[in-house]
């Protein structure tokens, strides 16, 4: 079992990854107590796929368990989903020495992380990231939050977990479209923050699309690490974890024009791509950087252009109103190596549109 830290003094928590680490978690649990009771909550698909598995570990573990479902899809990621969670807690006496348990992908995630910051003023919650986008991404760093009609993520708050347990075998049973999802984070640590990692990535493509277990640990248990270095040196996105925003700027408008018919990773593997077409018109980047930055996203079978059909009127709408735009003005990540990012909103409207295509 391969075992990190994210080191935040008192808020400190451990990542646990290993393959088939589903049915140890009751037993994991019992070695670290958390809560004196557990609930799971669960998206209906991975409820039906993974919440038996869980309840049964804690069970075999005589640690109590109940588990929440709700209807799968960012459709749920709203107030509205986390007032009937917090109902059905306190009708099943859910206290403060309780926790929840977030069993999916970064939708339930943030639905639970949010939930648990907010009842009785906050409990203490686990993740359990069953997609590869969790996995590498969501599932550490503590941002939680939901979505409202005006925009993503506009609803929420940092609340670091307890600790996150990863089983890399789940990625077996989930549709192919949610590995692909997660390999557009995937190939952002190494634009950002590593190009030793990208090019591992490059050499071991194949290897990590047929999910080669060893692969495939190594791969998540680095962007874990670099998630983790990140968030200890800033924990409250003030500077340096701003660079993890790299492609969401125009990702997230892409998913919000779309109604999130495209789904989060696909859209972020397309803003990665129009970011570099800015940074490339700023002379930041090289334009064989960025053919081959849209290369590797291309061979892990994700798209690199926006659809034609979006309306790009909306999209800048939704710009403005991104949670990390001032007076309107959104902030760009933008790349000026593999590896290497800044960060700026010196990025004019006429940049914005030819990046739109």
């Amino acid at each position: 079992m391969k075992q990190l830290q994210v080191g935040l003094e008192e808020r400190a928590y451990p990542i646990l990854i290993k393959e088939g680490l589903l049915s140890e978690i009751g037993q994991e649990l019992k070695l670290r107590p958390i809560a004196k009771r557990y609930i799971i909550i669960a998206d209906d698909n991975v409820a039906e796929l993974f919440g038996g598995h869980v309840v049964e570990s804690l069970r075999n573990a005589d640690i109590p368990v109940d588990l929440l479902t709700f209807p799968h899809g960012e459709a749920s990621k709203n107030m509205a989903t986390v007032e009937k969670l917090a109902r059905s807690l306190a009708q099943l006496g859910v206290d403060r020495q309780d926790a929840l348990i977030a069993l999916g992908g970064g939708v339930t995630g943030d639905i639970t992380g949010f939930l648990a910051a907010i009842y009785m003023r906050g409990i203490s919650f686990v993740q359990v990231p069953t997609s590869l986008l969790a996995q590498v991404d969501s599932s550490v760093g503590g941002k939680t939050g939901v979505d409202i009609p005006e925009g993503k993520n506009l609803v929420g708050c940092f609340y670091q977990p307890k600790c996150v347990f990863i089983d890399t075998a789940v990625l077996k049973d989930l549709p192919r479209e949610e590995l692909l999802n997660g390999l557009a984070e995937v190939v952002k640590y190494g634009v950002i923050y590593d190009s030793d990692f990208f090019h591992f990535l490059v050499a071991n493509q194949k290897s990590i699309l047929d999910l080669e277990p060893t692969v495939v640990e190594a791969v998540v248990a680095h962007c874990c690490t670099i998630k983790a270095r990140v968030v200890e040196a800033d924990e409250r996105e003030a500077d340096l974890r701003r660079i993890l925003n790299y492609g969401h700027t125009l990702g997230h408008a892409v998913e919000a024009a779309s109604n999130f018919t495209i789904a989060h990773g696909k859209a972020i593997s397309i803003g990665m791509a129009a970011v570099n077409t800015i940074s490339v018109k700023k002379s930041l980047l090289g334009a064989d950087k960025a053919q081959r930055i849209k290369d590797v996203l291309q061979g892990f079978g994700l798209p690199t252009d926006i659809p034609m059909d979006l309306d790009r009127g909306q999209m800048k709408e939704f710009l403005k109103t991104d949670k990390k735009s001032v007076n309107g003005k959104p902030f760009f990540v933008l790349p000026i190596q593999i590896g290497k990012v800044i960060i700026t909103d010196d990025v004019d409207d006429v940049m914005i549109e030819e990046a739109f295509g």
